[in-house]
């Protein structure tokens, strides 16, 4: 007969204090997401002094009692300063370092935005759980927007000094000489754009689902003034070239897929022999106890349930979610044919994502 264990409350005080701080955090998250959204976190670290809140208000140009209740919540949760006896505000620039978007891809404040776009399809989450199903992609506004907001920096910063020389050499000095280039699910078309600037020998593809995505990347491709891009609304699953690309590439978008094996297997058709296939997708593993100690790990389950999973699952699809990870990734990678060494790269500084590069062989 099993005994029955002793209630241990000094775990039941520590698991308690635990409950409290994720309460305190979810609810600043929400207030970290006005800040950036209303541009107070550019405003306080643009100020030389300790500031008022009808000071700090009148140069945001935004309502004092909002901004003075703002400061209260950003007070107490210890992201910014406040002295007492003048009434005064102040953001420490080593916090500015990460809530500015002066602050680049180290701006973390950006990401809680997504705290509050999930919270608004909580309740068709709800529903899933009860009777299975999932939220469609056209429940999320702005999404598009927020992703490109998100991932534009990242590409700005990184995509051709440090992501596509992952690819080899061999790859760049292709580019270099003209190369056909493929994206699928390239978003708003900002990566492809950036790649069409830098290397204007090659050629790009580039397909979406999203018809506001292709509007975008069509219309940034001719203010950049751009002749050797194109981009199509088009479902990958449908996709049918053969043969035709030396390099492509799928950003953060195989997960989220209705049918990724499906997908996979037609990027390996269209690539040709001794082509590259460049992945970039979530640095996790596939079995929950490897996820244990990811920093990120919560945000990226929550992630998961509240869209990547249940986008997938709306369309009928496999809903590998966020966290399928790089033992499932491989396998996929090795089931549609890729049979040469998949190397799986990382780029200092980026602790989000990982980096396959395959060849066809």
């Amino acid at each position: 007969m099993e005994q029955k264990s002793v209630f241990d409350n000094a775990k039941a005080e520590a698991f308690a204090g635990k409950l409290l701080e994720i309460l305190n955090g979810g609810c600043l998250s929400l207030l970290i997401s006005i800040g950036h959204k209303t541009g107070l976190f550019d405003t306080l670290s643009g100020l030389q002094n300790p500031s008022t809140s009808e000071e700090i208000a009148k140069k945001a140009n935004l309502n004092e009692r909002y901004v003075r209740e703002w400061l209260g919540g950003m007070v107490v949760g210890g992201i910014v300063e406040y002295f007492p006896n003048e009434k005064t505000y102040q953001l420490p620039q080593e916090h500015s370092a990460f809530t500015t978007r002066a602050a680049g891809i180290d701006n973390l404040a950006l990401f809680s935005q997504y705290v509050s776009l999930m919270g608004l399809v909580e309740d068709k989450i709800v529903n899933c759980f009860r009777n299975g199903g999932g939220v469609p992609y056209s429940e999320y506004p702005d999404f598009q927007s927020l992703q490109a907001e998100e991932t534009s920096r990242v590409f700005d910063f990184r995509l051709i000094d440090q992501i596509l020389p992952l690819a080899g050499k061999d790859m760049i000095d292709k580019l270099r000489s003209g190369a056909f280039v493929l994206e699928v699910g390239c978003g708003r078309g900002h990566a492809l754009n950036l790649m069409a600037k830098a290397y204007p020998n090659s050629k790009f593809f580039g397909y979406d689902f999203s018809e506001e995505g292709v509007e975008a990347g069509i219309k940034e491709s001719k203010e950049m003034n751009l002749t050797n891009v194109e981009f199509e609304v088009k479902d990958v699953n449908t996709l049918t070239d053969t043969n035709k690309y030396d390099l492509a590439m799928a950003f953060d978008t195989i997960h989220d897929q209705a049918h990724p094996t499906t997908v996979l297997s037609k990027i390996y058709e269209a690539l040709k022999l001794d082509g590259t296939f460049l992945m970039q997708d979530i640095a996790a593993s596939s079995n929950i106890e490897e996820n244990i100690q990811n920093p990120l790990a919560p945000t990226l389950y929550t992630f998961s349930t509240m869209h990547c999973m249940t986008v997938s699952l709306a369309q009928d699809g496999d809903g590998l979610g966020t966290v399928w990870g790089r033992q499932m990734a491989e396998q996929k990678l090795r089931e549609v044919g890729f049979s040469g060494p998949i190397d799986v790269k990382q780029i200092e500084g980026d602790i989000l994502n990982y980096y396959y590069v395959v060849k066809k062989t």
